[in-house]
């Protein structure tokens, strides 16, 4: 373990992190918000120098290992999450480490999960930090330097690995800067086609490139208390077919894209299981909560179940006041997230796929010992290797999240909050699942300002042992990754 490669690249990754704050200084500029603009242009530079000061300082001398990667990975997602707060501290915006840093870290995890009440009475400038950070998260950060920084060399192969958003990272080219390039483009790309329908609807345009950086990072921010529902039907139906394209594989749009080959989805497993289960849930949704006016039932059953499994976090309806049933099946989809390689956080619905049919594998064993059988995803065979992983990384998913929500209650129960375990199981489990609202008190018309202190610096590393995919994390914590 090299501490002077795990330097550069923690500075590396500050050091692009105060360079994006300026983008919310200038915002704050053009708004006539002063005050604010020269708070957060002073931060920035002074992360900016004291980045650049330590990562020349640190300059390596080899390349990366893959201890190093995950190393780097997960200490840099720390790091970026406190320098975060620092446009929130220095404009007042809200008030403590403790809070601003669990609304940063819900943006950089694009989680979603917020302790302001009303973001229609924030700062321009501070709105677009926020929904800033969660567009920066969705890719990730690490992926960002590699595409556009030539810092980290062939090492960034290692980081790619440790914090791409599913299984295995898919390569477009040989080289994987390349790769990372043209996701970022197809990313960039989305984003601006998102917005510019936006302007059509009753958003302005700074709610409309807000929620485009929002929608296509699967976070969840918004501008206003109501989040979606504070905007027309057009805007809602944009957003959910947005929703949907960042839940989907990155290296799949853009395959489709260079071959002009629509067909290309459907022939991929991964999504036909993908769009039966959006339709499976939206069924059932629209089915429970059937009544009134049947076109906004069926909008808003598709918004919620789309939001759900794509772990964004909007909402236009309230599910917490939904039958019990319904509740079972919303917590139930914050299990499943997006396709392996889009920006959703959860278990991948690749993972939930490989796992259904291993079991499946492991029942016919029984029936027939000698019989040989592979577990296939459609027609692909998922090497024993792979299918061994995701089994561990599903163990490991729910021993987080068991022994998470049984400290989470634990320290709600020493703060004297009282929140029952609806609460804090989905508190957890959203934290986990990045997605951002939860049950309880902490449902979609609700926020996490009530929740103690402690809880929130539980969730907010919950949060980002939830985007990393558990073992950059937990990987800290084991003694041979530190050995030299």
């Amino acid at each position: 373990m090299s501490f002077r490669r795990l330097g550069f690249i923690i500075a590396a990754v500050v050091e692009a992190t105060g360079a994006a704050m300026f983008s919310a200084a200038v915002v704050a500029g053009i708004y006539n918000e002063w005050s604010e603009a020269r708070s957060i242009a002073i931060a920035a530079i002074a992360v900016v120098i004291a980045a650049d000061i330590a990562r020349r300082s640190f300059t390596p001398e080899h390349e990366m290992t893959t201890r190093e990667g995950f190393a780097a990975v997960a200490l840099s997602w720390i790091a970026m999450a406190f320098v975060g707060t620092l446009p929130y501290l220095v404009t007042s915006s809200v008030s403590g480490l403790t809070d601003a840093f669990f609304e940063t870290a819900a943006g950089f995890t694009t989680t979603g999960s917020s302790i302001i009440p009303d973001p229609s009475q924030m700062s321009h400038g501070i709105l677009w930090w926020r929904a800033l950070t969660q567009w920066m998260g969705g890719m990730g950060i690490i992926v960002l330097s590699i595409a556009i920084l030539p810092l980290l060399g062939t090492g960034g192969v290692q980081l790619a690995r440790a914090e791409s958003p599913g299984p295995t990272p898919d390569r477009l080219t040989p080289r994987f800067r390349e790769t990372a390039k043209r996701l970022w483009l197809v990313y960039f790309g989305l984003t601006i086609a998102e917005a510019t329908l936006l302007t059509f609807s009753d958003m302005s345009l700074f709610d409309a490139i807000t929620h485009s950086f929002t929608t296509m990072s699967t976070g969840g921010f918004g501008t206003k208390a109501a989040s979606l529902a504070a905007f027309d039907n057009f805007a809602q139906w944009i957003v959910i077919v947005f929703m949907v394209l960042a839940g989907m594989s990155f290296a799949l749009h853009y395959k489709a894209l260079r071959y002009r080959d629509p067909l290309a989805y459907l022939r991929h497993a991964e999504f036909r299981l993908y769009a039966g289960i959006l339709a499976a849930a939206t069924a059932f949704i629209v089915i429970g909560t059937w009544g009134g006016n049947i076109a906004d039932t069926v909008r808003e059953g598709v918004f919620t179940s789309v939001s759900l499994v794509t772990t964004t976090g909007y909402a236009t309806a309230d599910f917490g006041q939904w039958a019990s049933s319904l509740q079972v099946l919303v917590v139930g989809l914050m299990f499943v997230g997006g396709m392996a390689g889009s920006t959703g956080g959860s278990v991948k619905v690749y993972r939930l796929g490989v796992l259904y049919q291993g079991s499946r594998a492991d029942l016919r064993r029984l029936i027939h010992p000698r019989g040989l059988f592979v577990t296939k995803l459609g027609r692909d065979p998922v090497p024993d290797p792979i299918a061994e992983s995701i089994q561990s990384f599903f163990l490991l998913y729910m021993f987080v999240f068991m022994s998470g929500t049984l400290a989470f209650a634990v320290f709600e129960s020493i703060a004297g909050a009282n929140l029952d375990l609806v609460t804090s199981a989905s508190a957890v489990a959203s934290a986990l699942g990045n997605i951002g609202p939860g049950l309880g008190e902490v449902g979609p018309t609700s926020n996490f300002a009530a929740v103690p202190a402690a809880g929130k610096w539980l969730l907010s590393f919950i949060m980002i042992i939830g985007r990393l995919e558990v073992f950059p994390v937990l990987l800290l914590l084991t003694r041979e990754l530190w050995r030299r």
